[in-house]
């Protein structure tokens, strides 16, 4: 006797940052009865809601939400660790007898669920912190010529300012004896046992610049520049991800005087856009298997994109 296929048990939708997935997310949830889970590197920080675009309080009351703000500002946080968090929310939510929906702008989160990561060992703390402090006395090029020393392959790929990879590439050296290219080419194995519907958001390109600019004009008229006064009140080191944060660096400089707002406006709206760009190109490359749509304006579109969901056998729990 044949088996039937098995159907979809979870959503996964992502996009470039302002094409509007949040908004579509958050419909959806309410149409199947579920739970949204973040898949943003920067929205698991616990001090940027405004700049990192996190879902606001009000929506959060609409669905429940996880994952959001659950990281502190200064603490490292890995595609790994988001793994295993995502998994864990994904379980807990279908245990409470919700849909889980993911959703955001970081494709190598969904890559982790869907394909797998390498198994590589936990880095003792005592290791990473060394290398902080390594990066901070010594600076980014030269832990890079480090770096050529122990994995040459992988120091050749990268920028020698990238410190967040060249940390990463010596701390799994120093940690492990192996370099990352040889744990890399480990076959992952996916941890997701059940099928899941992949939709992909890919707006025409000029009006999602036209949202990249409106949005953040909107994040400055909203007090973004407290957000970030805050964030440097915590003094938090110049390499950890939460100070690559879209708009940081630009409010930081007019803050302390390097630049008028206009400019540090202008200079993170041409930023947003260039991220959006990148993603874009990320997504067009590496998410060949997903459902892209192009419509703008998602709310306007809703019903379309439903449709597919609906088509592909996702229902409501």
């Amino acid at each position: 006797m044949t088996q039937k296929p098995q159907l979809p048990q979870a959503l996964f939708i992502a996009g470039p940052t302002a094409s509007g997935k949040s908004a579509f997310a958050l419909a959806a949830a309410e149409r199947l009865n579920g739970t949204i889970i973040n898949a943003d590197s920067m929205q698991v920080y616990d001090t940027l809601r405004l700049l990192t675009a996190r879902p606001s309080a009000e929506d959060e009351a609409r669905v429940p939400h996880k994952l959001y703000g659950h990281v502190k500002a200064g603490a490292a946080y890995s595609v790994g660790q988001w793994q295993s968090d995502a998994l864990q929310a994904i379980s807990q939510t279908q245990a409470d007898g919700r849909v889980p929906i993911l959703v955001g702008g970081t494709g190598l989160y969904f890559r982790s669920l869907t394909e797998g990561l390498a198994d590589i060992p936990d880095i003792p703390d005592t290791v990473r912190q060394k290398l902080r402090q390594q990066l901070q006395t010594q600076g980014a090029a030269a832990l890079h010529e480090a770096l050529k020393a122990c994995d040459s392959a992988l120091a050749a790929r990268l920028n020698p300012n990238d410190s967040q990879r060249i940390l990463r590439g010596l701390e799994v050296f120093q940690a492990t004896g192996q370099k990352l290219s040889v744990w890399q080419q480990q076959e992952p194995r996916a941890p997701l046992s059940f099928p899941v519907t992949q939709v992909l958001l890919m707006p025409e390109r000029q009006w999602l610049y036209e949202r990249c600019n409106a949005r953040f004009a909107q994040m400055l008229e909203n007090n973004a520049l407290d957000e970030v006064k805050t964030l440097l009140a915590l003094k938090v080191a110049a390499d950890c991800p939460v100070m690559k944060a879209l708009g940081v660096a630009e409010l930081s400089a007019y803050m302390a005087g390097e630049t008028p707002l206009e400019a540090a406006l202008e200079r993170a709206q041409q930023q947003t856009r260039r991220y959006a760009k990148r993603q874009m190109t990320w997504f067009r490359n590496q998410m060949i298997a997903w459902k892209a749509f192009n419509e703008q304006d998602y709310e306007n579109n809703f019903a379309k994109i439903f449709s597919f969901i609906t088509k592909t056998g996702l229902t409501s729990a």
